[in-house]
């Protein structure tokens, strides 16, 4: 494995430092031998590769809308040396065997580390538990267990999953809709927008509910409860009383409920139906407020892949759902760094090490430090572009932020030791 000898890198902290990389991991910069590749980061940050909890990566089963191969390039290019794929494939993660398959697939084509996220329940149908621990105890080594893009909206289903995931220190993340309020036809927030629209409205406290119980299920099990793509007021405070009652509850905002607002579906413009979907200012504020203080723990992308054909439709037919890796650094940095509600270390705690840990992720999330793994992204915090869907390494165009004016800030990503990506 060559070599690479980064000089001059700034850290989160503001100190800096030179970086070493020999046989994939940090070593001592002094022992770097004449000739080695170098990478000048004068006026460049040097942060712990970012890792997503929330990846659809679509293959096995939607190889027309993304690959293992290009979601991870796309990845890559993002700043991520690890993402968490999420088990809504064809055939549904929800064995061993097929959780082993998406294993072998990141290792054959990954431009990062794929983590496998297994189904709660056996086809995604909230009914029959999946192979839990049988995937925990697969070569997957499966810790995070989701239905994503489908809620387990019973209560007892939901209990024993808790209870069972608690023997291996698993973790049920949630997507978190009542199908009885936001039923599959939901596709805009309910407010004056939905009725002006005339779409069908997908109610706030469709999510706070799931949430509220959910919390209180994780409190009668002991056990973990992770809330998806968090987008609403609502589902922030019931979360924050949780973690001052001590329930284990960890939480994700997506880029795009960040920075990204109801009004804008105003032209049906398909490109920005999300599940859940846009919300209002408000809501974009306590999110925001929320992520600062930490009461939503970490980001995740909810990168989500399309084929052009399924986004063709009518804005209440078209499949919901937008690609968010390779522009989620950039939308942090432009809403939360850039404003000065978050300074670079709390960022690399939502970016990185919070997400790791959430997974079990070993060998991400982990300091830049001499003998850890050499997992690295470099930042230029002064880099700005206008986004083109066109350009991105996805094999996806549903890019809610073509056309707009971002930072463009990823120079290099470093994964194991590998350059991934570097411009």
């Amino acid at each position: 494995m060559p070599s690479l000898l980064i000089t001059g890198a700034k850290l989160a902290d503001g100190t800096t430092t030179d970086l070493f990389i020999a046989d994939g991991v940090l070593a001592d910069p002094g022992s770097a031998p004449a000739g080695v590749e170098r990478i000048d980061a004068d006026g460049l940050i040097a942060i712990p590769g970012l890792v997503d909890p929330h990846t659809h990566l679509r293959q096995p089963g939607r190889e027309d809308a993304e690959t293992v191969d290009t979601g991870t390039a796309a990845a890559a290019r993002g700043g991520f040396t690890c993402v968490h794929a999420m088990a809504n494939l064809t055939p549904v993660t929800d064995t061993a065997e097929a959780a082993e398959f998406v294993q072998s697939l990141g290792e054959r084509d990954g431009h990062c580390e794929v983590r496998v996220v297994g189904a709660v329940t056996k086809g995604l149908d909230g009914e029959e538990l999946s192979e839990l621990g049988l995937m925990a105890n697969s070569r997957a080594n499966v810790r995070v267990f989701s239905d994503d893009g489908r809620c387990v909206a019973d209560s007892l289903v939901m209990r024993r999953a808790l209870t069972y995931v608690k023997s291996f220190d698993g973790v049920i993340a949630q997507h978190s809709q009542d199908p009885r309020l936001a039923g599959p036809t939901a596709c805009c927030h309910e407010s004056e927008w939905s009725g002006k629209l005339g779409l069908p409205g997908w109610p706030s406290q469709a999510e706070s509910i799931i949430v509220a119980r959910d919390v209180q299920l994780a409190e009668l099990t002991d056990s973990r409860i992770h809330v998806c793509h968090v987008s609403t007021a609502e589902s922030v405070e019931v979360i924050r009383w949780a973690k001052k009652r001590g329930i284990k509850v960890t939480a994700e905002a997506t880029p795009h409920h960040l920075l990204l607002d109801t009004p804008l579906v105003a032209g049906y413009d398909t490109t920005f139906k999300v599940n859940p979907p846009l919300r209002t200012s408000e809501h974009l504020e306590a999110i925001r407020e929320a992520l600062a203080d930490g009461t939503i723990d970490m980001v995740g992308t909810d990168h989500a892949p399309h084929a052009r054909q399924d986004k063709d439709h009518p804005f209440d037919v078209a499949l919901p759902g937008m690609i968010g890796l390779e522009q989620a650094l950039a939308v942090v940095m432009e809403v939360m760094v850039n404003t000065g509600r978050m300074d670079w270390p709390t960022l690399v705690e939502r970016m990185s090490f919070a997400p790791a840990r959430l997974g079990h992720t070993p060998t991400q999330g982990r300091p830049l430090a001499i003998g850890e793994p050499a997992n690295v992204t470099l930042v230029d915090p002064s880099a700005r572009a206008t986004v083109d869907a066109e350009q991105s390494r996805s094999r996806a165009r549903n890019n809610p932020y073509h056309g707009r004016e971002l930072p463009d800030p990823v120079m290099a990503t470093i994964w194991a030791g590998k350059v991934t990506y570097r411009r």
